[in-house]
């Protein structure tokens, strides 16, 4: 898919992923663990890279990224978001290209969470200047990510289904 049609979808996506990004902000997960979320735009960047490429979804996510710290964040916020979005897409991107046949979206969708909580402890170690953090923060985010990645792989999954019959046509 190309020109127009192409730009106007990956549009809708970043605007998509914007909003679940914002909403998800305005209601955190009150587990008393700061920073686990569900990770809502992550659906959006998974389907774009199904529905297109790699490429297009980094695009999306830096889009989102950028436009959500303008929104609402500050650059802390940012380079965690730009550190764990960037991560997520490259392991989503790379699961997907060459492993697809080994693993479900929601497969995917959980490597990718997994990868987006570990770009975030690096940010976290290099800010705090403590290798601590990771250590002990580590187990309660990654468990995290299994279930939100699963979750929102699943949510992918449904909406996959429903949008290939769509755009496709």
């Amino acid at each position: 898919m190309k020109g127009t049609r192409k730009i106007t979808i990956l549009s809708v996506f970043t605007s998509q992923a914007l909003v679940l990004s914002i909403i998800e902000s305005m209601f955190p997960i009150p587990l008393g663990i700061p920073g686990i979320k569900l990770g809502l735009a992550n659906i959006m960047t998974l389907m774009t890279i199904v529905i297109f490429d790699f490429k297009s979804a980094l695009m999306v996510v830096v889009a989102r990224v950028v436009l959500a710290s303008v929104y609402g964040g500050s650059m802390l916020v940012f380079w965690f978001s730009i550190a764990g979005g960037l991560i997520s897409t490259a392991v989503m991107g790379l699961m997907y290209k060459r492993y697809e046949k080994y693993f479900s979206i929601i497969g995917i969708s959980v490597a990718g969470a997994l990868a987006h909580n570990l770009g975030q402890l690096f940010v976290a170690v290099i800010v705090m200047k403590e290798l601590s953090v990771l250590l002990l923060y580590a187990p309660f985010l990654m468990a995290a990510g299994a279930i939100m990645g699963g979750f929102t792989g699943l949510i992918a999954h449904f909406l996959l289904k429903a949008l290939k019959r769509i755009i496709t046509t």
